[in-house]
């Protein structure tokens, strides 16, 4: 795969030294024929002098990005006892989960595209800012109105900040080390779930949901002060407006792009949503060891995000096509295998590092369909793996209510072949062996 990268990227301050180049030597060493960025001989004789690895910077905005991911998913872990608080019911508090999701889809193209002229920095530490409050607010929060204020606040960062973040690794590091950049800032997606909402929840439980949201404030402060301090200038290199998303949505590629994250971000969350109450009632999985389970399968999370930066450079749609297939074997085995520790263990795994590989797979092709737009591309990535998020988790209660925990794995496994079957048929129609 081959896309054009323009010549006139911006350079970092020069005094912004790289002072964890040695921790990152695999991340960036080696990469010159993995990148998904390559830039044509004329171009390289006319362009300005290349950017400087900023590592420090990436790893900024990979923490931005998981603390985003932190606050989105922790009321699974503190669900109950929020709902007992404010005495509203499982549905009702379910609210917390769902409304972001949709509300980042929403703001997505609503806070990129005015703000297209500002300067890139300046936007993510404001959103950061508004993560900040959005925390505070949900641990003095007097009743629940005041936490759903909370959860409107997230939505919006998710939206502005995923859009804007995730497509600034060609802006932080070389071209050649672009896609290693992006799997870093994407692991934020599998150590969130790792780390973060374990934690919180443990916060939780020992003294009360209200200092984990604390917590995640300080954390969120942090960051800000970290973007502050890391990040370079990052003026606008193309205004994001209305006419160039309505042209970018338009291509092929976007299509496809749009077509399979919607697919399999829709099967993973339509089950993965409902894996501890089947791990409890099926697996009957020891209430000590369901969260060694979950951390296993973010583990291999982790494992999958790396995997995939180093395959998808040159086989995007392998990669993508790959992680699919190895959610639907996992979701549709569960049932049958995922009855025992052992097989549950090892379904878990397979899960955690076909999901793993999404988020940089998906950020990935809407990038390769919409080169000259890139911050365009990433806000169609938000708001379609945000929309399809909540869409899934909302998708899966309404079957895990009228059905059984084992039918919803069993049709989210269907869901991901059909997305994997996509992946196929437009492999045997593209003539371009190179891209297959």
């Amino acid at each position: 795969m081959a896309s054009t990268v323009r010549a006139g990227i911006r350079q970092p301050p020069a005094g912004r030294a790289c002072w964890v180049g040695c921790a990152f030597t695999a991340i960036h060493h080696g990469t010159g024929s993995m990148s998904v960025l390559s830039t044509s001989a004329d171009e390289a004789a006319t362009s300005d002098p290349p950017t400087p690895a900023n590592w420090p910077a990436v790893l900024a905005v990979m923490m931005g990005i998981f603390s985003i991911v932190t606050t989105e998913i922790l009321p699974i872990g503190l669900l109950t006892s929020i709902g007992a608080d404010f005495t509203v019911s499982d549905g009702t508090a379910g609210l917390m989960m769902t409304m972001p999701g949709y509300l980042a889809a929403v703001s997505a193209p609503l806070v990129t595209v005015p703000t297209a002229r500002i300067d890139r920095r300046l936007m993510l530490c404001a959103l950061t800012f508004l993560l900040a409050s959005a925390n505070f607010i949900a641990a003095a929060a007097p009743a629940y109105w005041a936490m759903l204020v909370s959860r409107v606040l997230v939505g919006v960062v998710i939206g502005g900040f995923w859009s804007i973040g995730a497509g600034l690794a060609g802006r932080l590091v070389p071209a050649r080390s672009a896609r290693r950049a992006t799997a870093v800032i994407f692991s934020a997606v599998p150590l969130g779930s790792v780390l973060g909402v374990p934690l919180g929840t443990l916060i939780g439980d020992l003294a009360g949901w209200r200092i984990s949201f604390v917590v995640l404030g300080v954390l969120s402060v942090a960051v800000l002060a970290a973007l502050a301090v890391l990040l370079p200038p990052l003026p606008a290199e193309q205004v994001t407006r209305l006419k160039v998303l309505g042209g970018v949505i338009r291509g092929a590629g976007t299509r496809f792009a749009l077509v399979t994250t919607v697919l399999v971000v829709l099967a993973h969350f339509g089950t993965y949503t409902y894996v501890m109450p089947f791990l409890e009632r099926v697996t009957h999985v020891a209430p000590g060891l369901i969260t060694l389970f979950l951390l296993t399968y973010g583990v291999a999370g982790i494992a999958g995000n790396f995997l995939a930066g180093t395959i998808v450079a040159r086989r995007p749609r392998a990669a993508f096509g790959v992680a699919g297939s190895l959610i639907a074997v996992a979701t549709l085995a569960l049932p049958f295998l995922g009855r025992w520790d052992l097989g549950a263990v090892v379904l878990l795994i397979v899960w955690g590092v076909g999901y793993g590989a999404v988020p940089v797979c998906s950020q990935t092709w809407f990038v390769k369909a919409a080169p000259h737009a890139p911050e365009a591309a990433s806000v169609l990535f938000t708001a379609s793996f945000q929309a399809t998020l909540s869409t899934g988790a909302l998708v899966g209660g309404l079957i895990v209510d009228h059905t059984s925990l084992p039918a919803v794995m069993t049709l989210g496994g269907a869901t991901a072949l059909v997305m994997v079957a996509v992946v196929a048929r437009s492999a045997r129609a593209d003539s371009r062996p190179a891209e297959s």
